[in-house]
């Protein structure tokens, strides 16, 4: 479970994968100001390819996609990246069991990740050289194969509902008015007379059936 969730915590920024302080801070079990601290007093371990404060724009980029980021908005600071390398070498700088023992599950993340890219760039390549080598009747299948390996496209915006209409409520009064005032018409609406006997029909029907 926690290699599952290493995997979410960890963003590609300036084409690196990094991981932010306050996760890692998190993962460890300590305040995120005490690992920043700790970082602060051994700056030479952290080059910049091993620790950076992201810009205005990377964190605005992480607040829109990432809700635990909120808080950040309005924060004076900016909060620290850390690439692989300077994750590995926060272990030695915490000297704590619990970061040890975390870091050696993101090592393995990151690691796993690396390994998939290369097997996903070898088979890039592959597929190239076949479609190269063989007959374009091919070609159809070796596009196939390449959307396959393509990232997935985000959801399609809703186009409107779809299915069986269900009416609103106002629809559902406006309607039982339009009911109602057709039967009042009717129940309003004059009676014709007999021209023999100068009464309604109807009730000269009735009268009728009372003299049967």
């Amino acid at each position: 479970m926690i290699t599952e969730r290493i995997e979410e915590l960890i963003f590609v920024i300036r084409g690196k994968k990094v991981m932010m302080d306050r996760d890692l801070a998190e993962l460890y079990q300590v305040p995120t100001y005490r690992l920043n601290e700790q970082v602060k007093r051994n700056l030479k371990r952290f080059p910049e390819d091993f620790m950076f404060p992201v810009t205005r724009r990377e964190l605005k980029e992480l607040i829109a996609n990432c809700d635990r980021f909120a808080q950040l908005k309005h924060s004076s600071s900016l909060p620290y990246s850390f690439t692989e390398q300077g994750v590995a070498m926060l272990s030695s700088v915490l000297n704590s069991e619990r970061a040890v023992a975390v870091n050696i599950h993101i090592m393995r993340v990151f690691t796993r990740m690396r390994e998939l890219m290369l097997q996903h760039r070898d088979l890039e390549k592959r597929i190239n050289e076949l479609e190269k080598k063989y007959d374009r009747k091919f070609r159809n299948i070796f596009e196939a194969i390449r959307k396959l390996l393509e990232p997935p496209h985000p959801p399609p915006k809703n186009k409107g509902p779809m299915g069986f209409f269900v009416p609103s409520k106002e629809s559902e009064i406006k309607t039982g008015s339009r009911i109602k005032k057709r039967a009042s018409e009717r129940k309003e609406a004059p009676l014709s007379l007999d021209p023999r006997t100068d009464r309604p029909r109807s009730k000269q029907r009735i009268d009728k059936r009372r003299d049967g």
